[in-house]
């Protein structure tokens, strides 16, 4: 772990650049859909894309703690920036660190973790999203080589990706989840394509994408950690670390709303005061940081117990339930607060009320996590 005064030092860096670089940035961002090539070679320089990444490999070598703290420091910024580096700390590279063979390791994480190349997570299909162990890209062996075929959906950063982490299933589909291995594809394979960019509701410079493999050919190599029949596992060790990452930026997201909530209350003037006198808008405002505090609570908690080597299944599930869906509430009450202008454009809150809908959906929807962390309990009790 980082001394304590130099992950302070660290957050207070990440604070500055958020506020002094990528807030004044953000309306740019929302009109062009498109982050400036200078804050990403910023984002470089800083060395985000490498945060979870071993130092042995290039990386900064983090804890989930310290990782969580920083996240939670760049994330008061509008959510497409983090998103830029994000699968590169998460689900793109995570399945590479815990389960790839060393070859695998040296070739891919030193480029990663400079953000020479950015990775993909190729999971989620047109008719597997909550169920993923329905997936049904194939790849089938072929002497020295594997051949894929299959449509993956909801790719984030895949049309600017260097490397596909791509789940396909190599058993019969009566085995589920035990059939599916997982691919290291690199960009430029014949038979790999990237579809045009979705238009979303939100999240306006966060590219993503369907990513289509039609007889798609891999060498043996780049099946990930050598072994079939490990990719659905690696998958979900994957998403504990990914939930407590997005649980980081609610809570980050959170602060940013409240501040916006608190500044537009007491600038506002009814009645011939501050609206932030009236107690029905310090009931929010009051909801708001209580739920916040909450938050950042969870995260710094669980943060903590998978650190310690624990078992957190269950609680970075309960993490993410919880700071995604007040994260929700907050962005409701705090677009109230400002009445009709929180519908225009004018203010911040019109666009981060679009963004913050996301993070319920993905790494898992609010209903998959309650799904998981009943099973989670129920299991535990039977035991």
């Amino acid at each position: 772990m980082l001394d304590d005064d130099v992950l302070k030092a660290m957050q207070e860096e990440v604070r500055r650049f958020a506020r002094e670089e990528l807030i004044p940035a953000e309306a740019e961002v929302e009109d062009t859909d498109e982050i400036p090539q200078h804050l990403i070679a910023r984002i470089q320089e800083l060395g985000f894309f490498g945060l979870s990444i071993p130092k042995s490999y290039g990386g900064m070598g983090l804890t989930m703690y310290e990782e969580a703290a920083i996240i939670m420091e760049i994330g008061y910024a509008a959510p497409a920036f983090r998103s830029y580096f994000g699968t590169s700390n998460g689900v793109g590279t995570l399945g590479i660190t815990i389960d790839g063979t060393e070859e695998q390791r040296l070739n891919f994480l030193p480029r990663i973790a400079t953000g020479e190349m950015i990775a993909s997570f190729c999971l989620t299909e047109p008719d597997a999203g909550s169920d993923a162990a329905s997936l049904m890209t194939r790849a089938v062996r072929d002497g020295d080589e594997y051949v894929i075929n299959g449509t993956k959906r909801f790719t984030t950063n895949s049309p600017h990706a260097g490397l596909y982490t791509v789940y396909a299933r190599t058993g019969p589909k009566k085995m589920r989840s035990a059939g599916i291995s997982a691919f290291l594809v690199e960009s430029g394979t014949p038979g790999l394509t990237v579809g045009s960019r979705y238009a979303k509701m939100g999240f306006r410079g966060a590219h993503t994408a369907d990513v289509i493999f039609e007889d798609c050919r891999v060498p043996t190599s780049a099946l990930l950690g050598g072994k079939e029949g490990l990719g659905f596992k690696t998958a979900m060790r994957s998403l504990d670390h990914a939930r407590l990452h997005m649980s980081a930026l609610a809570a980050g997201l959170s602060r940013r709303l409240i501040d916006e909530g608190l500044r537009y209350a007491m600038e506002r003037k009814q009645f011939g005061q501050s609206i932030a006198n009236f107690q029905l808008i310090q009931g929010m405002l009051a909801d708001c940081e209580a739920e916040a505090l909450a938050s950042r609570s969870m995260v710094e908690a669980v943060s903590k117990m998978k650190d310690d080597g624990d078992s957190v299944t269950k609680e970075t599930a309960c993490c993410k339930y919880f700071t995604t869906e007040a994260l929700g509430r907050i962005a409701d009450r705090v677009l109230q607060i400002h009445g009709g202008y929180g519908y225009i454009k004018e203010y911040p809150i019109e666009r981060l009320y679009r963004d913050v809908r996301l993070l319920r959906i993905y790494e898992g929807t609010s209903q998959i996590q309650q799904l998981v962390i009943a099973g989670q309990m129920l299991k535990q009790a039977a035991e």
